[in-house]
C-alpha cells in the first residue's frame, strides 16, 4: 500500500531527527536503541493513528508535517521495545529480527533489556511533550488510553500469558486464547486507532468504531502471523520458522489447525469492515488496509 510506505518514510525521517544524543556516555544505548527502530518494519501502528485523526480533521498531504506524526512514531518506538524484550533469551529467545540479529546479539542482554526500556520512556515522553496546538486533555486521554495498551492489562498482559499458560487445560484454551491475542497484539492496534481520533478531537462514536475496527483486524493480524511461522518463507518473513512450535507456544493454528484459523482470521477482517460502516466517512483505505492484512497468507 502507497500510504503504508509513505506514512512508514515520515515516520522514519522522524526517528532520525529525533532518536539520538551528544551526551557521550549513552551514544552506545541510543546506537542500541536505534539498530531496532531501523531494521526495518512497515510501521502500520503510526499509519494507524494518523489514519484516523485525518478521518476526524480532514486527510492532509503532507505527512512529513502531519500534525499527529510524533504521536505516531511514539507508537513506534514502543513497538520496538516490545519486539527487542520478545527476543530476549528470557521470552521466545529469537536469533533473528527483520532478518537482522537481534538486539541482545549485537549490543548484548542487558544493554537490550535498557534500550526497551529506553524506548518505552521516551514513547510516553513523546506523548507528554509534543509542541504543537493539540489541546492538553487530547493529549492527556490518548497517553492514558496508549499506555493502558501496553502496560498489564494490554500488551504486558498478553505476554505473561503467552509465556506461562502454554500448559492450560484445553477445555479452556479457546477463551484463553483469545485472552492472549486480544492483550498481547490487538489492544495496541485498537489504540493506534483510538489515540489518533482522540488526538483530532473525534466523539464517542468515531472513538468506538475505530477501536472495534482495530482490535479485530489486529486479532487477524496475530493469527495470520502465527499461520505464517508455519507456512511463511523466512526470506520473506526475516525470522526463522515453526518457532511457536519450538517455544510450545499457544497459538491459533496449534488449537484450531492452518484451515479453521484462515477462516477465523477471515471472520475478524468481516467484523472489522462492519463497524467502518458505523463512521459517516470515506473508509477505503481501512477497508483496503483490512484486505491487506489478511492476504499475507493467502
Amino acid at each position: 500500500m502507497n500510504f503504508l510506505s509513505n506514512a512508514a518514510q515520515a515516520v522514519n525521517e522522524w526517528i532520525d531527527a529525533n532518536i539520538k544524543t551528544e551526551f557521550r556516555y549513552n551514544i552506545n544505548l541510543y546506537d542500541a536503541m536505534r539498530y531496532s527502530l531501523k531494521a526495518g518494519g512497515k510501521r502500520l501502528r503510526p499509519a494507524l493513528l494518523i489514519i484516523a485523526y485525518d478521518l476526524v480533521n480532514g486527510f492532509s498531504t503532507d505527512l512529513k508535517a502531519h500534525p499527529a506524526l510524533a504521536y505516531a512514531a511514539a507508537l513506534e518506538l514502543a513497538h520496538t521495545y516490545s519486539l527487542i524484550h520478545d527476543d530476549l533469551p528470557q521470552m521466545d529467545n529469537d536469533d533473528f529480527r527483520r532478518g537482522k540479529p537481534t538486539n541482545h546479539k549485537v549490543f548484548g542482554e542487558a544493554n537490550a533489556i535498557l534500550a526497551g526500556d529506553g524506548l518505552l520512556t521516551l514513547a510516553a515522553l513523546t506523548f507528554a511533550t509534543a509542541k504543537d496546538e493539540i489541546p492538553p486533555h487530547r493529549k492527556l486521554s490518548a497517553l492514558a488510553l496508549f499506555l493502558e495498551a501496553v502496560g498489564p492489562l494490554g500488551m504486558v498482559g498478553g505476554q505473561y500469558i503467552d509465556m506461562n499458560f502454554a500448559d492450560f487445560a484445553d477445555s479452556g484454551r479457546g477463551e484463553l486464547l483469545e485472552t492472549l491475542h486480544t492483550q498481547k497484539t490487538a489492544l495496541f492496534i485498537a489504540a493506534s486507532l483510538s489515540c489518533g481520533a482522540l488526538l483530532a478531537g473525534g466523539g464517542d462514536l468515531e472513538v468506538d468504531a475505530l477501536s472495534n475496527y482495530g482490535k479485530h483486524i489486529g486479532l487477524a493480524f496475530q493469527i495470520v502471523d502465527d499461520i505464517l511461522d508455519i507456512e511463511g518463507d523466512p526470506a520473506l518473513t526475516g525470522k526463522a520458522s515453526l518457532q511457536d512450535e519450538k517455544n510450545k507456544k499457544l497459538t491459533y493454528p496449534y488449537f484450531f489447525g492452518i484451515k479453521r484459523s484462515k477462516t477465523i482470521a477471515e471472520e475478524h477482517i468481516w467484523a472489522a469492515k462492519e463497524e467502518l460502516k458505523r463512521l459517516k466517512r470515506d473508509t477505503a483505505i481501512l477497508s483496503e488496509l483490512a484486505d491487506y492484512i489478511y492476504g499475507r497468507n493467502a
